[in-house]
């Protein structure tokens, strides 16, 4: 683990951003694929991530369990807050907590501190989007709703921009890119991007803002905020790999203030960005699902047909199968007689698999 973060840490592209890096880390940087709080090796690397974020050693993200940490900057108070999704993560599919109780006390606690202009909150999985196929709130129904704050962040292998209108009065954004390095593409043969595509489209969501050209590739994002604008503005970008922007949102501050009133959506309506996709009807939630288990049935069935023949025609002759063993093959089976060893298996098995074949 040390000597990969001293190769990212040597790198040139990287070397030239290093002064003005935070962060946060999520599986890969943990340690392990999809780890939580059972990992082992979690309190060793935690003191490496934060040596190759060049933390300060009296930080006290040193001195607690977990990497979280807020940052205020300029005199407006622009707040930047990093949430830790794995060191206290309970296990997959249990209706336990990501961030566990210390982690959430001290987010109250940074929310509910001095006012800010504005709070960014940075996350390793998603937050907003509860119908992804991916790690976040739906698999940890006592986490879900807990989250709410002004505008998130968050990272996983595709780029997209989610909005949602319905749990703070104002708009939260929560906005997307993959690794750097990873993508869902890049998983797949280029034959098979028409199907990596056609899955995304599988995957129901009624809170993107846009998601066709990032759904599946490697892509980054900036917040660009004018402070010279009245009212103040911000720019949410999505960029390829290549850095040209694929998709974005203007809104101002003044949007992401809250106000007194509270969009609702009644039991069975639909509103885009504000109906929750757990919400939708069964056979549009489950689309994907449906479609996979389908898929590997329709291959299942194949496979046992294909078994079955290859069986039969083990144990058929010209005579009791005269349909399988229409073929030069066959006929020179019949000649040399049965194969050594498989006299007896056919004795016993025949008389049972003639009269199913000749049933189908």
């Amino acid at each position: 683990m040390q000597a990969r973060y001293d190769k990212a840490k040597s790198n040139d592209g990287y070397s030239r951003l290093r002064e003005n890096v935070i962060g946060t880390w999520d599986d890969h940087d943990y340690g392990l694929n999809d780890a939580g709080k059972e990992f082992d090796r979690k309190i060793t690397n935690q003191r490496l991530m934060l040596d190759f974020l060049d933390e300060p050693q009296d930080s006290p993200r040193r001195k607690q369990a977990g990497v979280y940490a807020s940052y205020t900057f300029g005199p407006a108070g622009r707040q930047v807050t990093l949430l830790d999704t794995r060191y206290h993560r309970d296990p997959l599919f249990s209706d336990g907590n990501i961030l566990g109780n210390s982690q959430w006390t001290w987010l109250e606690k940074e929310l509910n501190g001095p006012a800010s202009a504005i709070t960014i909150i940075g996350s390793s999985i998603q937050v907003i989007s509860n119908l992804s196929a991916i790690t976040g709130p739906l698999f940890y129904m006592e986490s879900w709703g807990q989250g709410w704050s002004l505008l998130h962040k968050r990272r996983c292998h595709f780029g997209e921009i989610t909005r949602y209108d319905c749990a703070s009065g104002y708009p939260l954004y929560d906005i997307t890119s993959s690794g750097l390095t990873q993508a869902v593409k890049k998983a797949v043969l280029p034959l098979l991007h028409f199907l990596v595509r056609f899955l995304a489209w599988l995957t129901p969501s009624t809170l993107r803002v846009m998601d066709k050209s990032c759904r599946s590739s490697s892509c980054t994002y900036a917040i660009e905020i004018n402070w010279d604008a009245t009212p103040v503005s911000l720019k949410i970008e999505v960029g390829d790999a290549n850095g040209f922007p694929v998709m974005s949102v203007n809104t101002t501050l003044l949007e992401l203030q809250a106000r007194n009133s509270k969009i609702t959506v009644e039991a069975g309506e639909y509103q885009k960005y504000c109906s929750l996709e757990v919400n939708l009807p069964w056979i549009v939630r489950y689309r994907l699902v449906i479609f996979f288990f389908c898929a590997l049935a329709a291959v299942d069935f194949f496979n046992q047909v294909n078994i079955l023949y290859g069986t039969l025609t083990e144990f058929c002759t010209a005579s009791s199968c005269p349909l399988m063993t229409a073929g030069p093959k066959y006929h020179d089976r019949e000649k040399k007689g049965p194969r050594k060893g498989k006299e007896k298996a056919k004795k016993v098995v025949r008389d049972h698999y003639v009269e199913l074949i000749n049933k189908v």
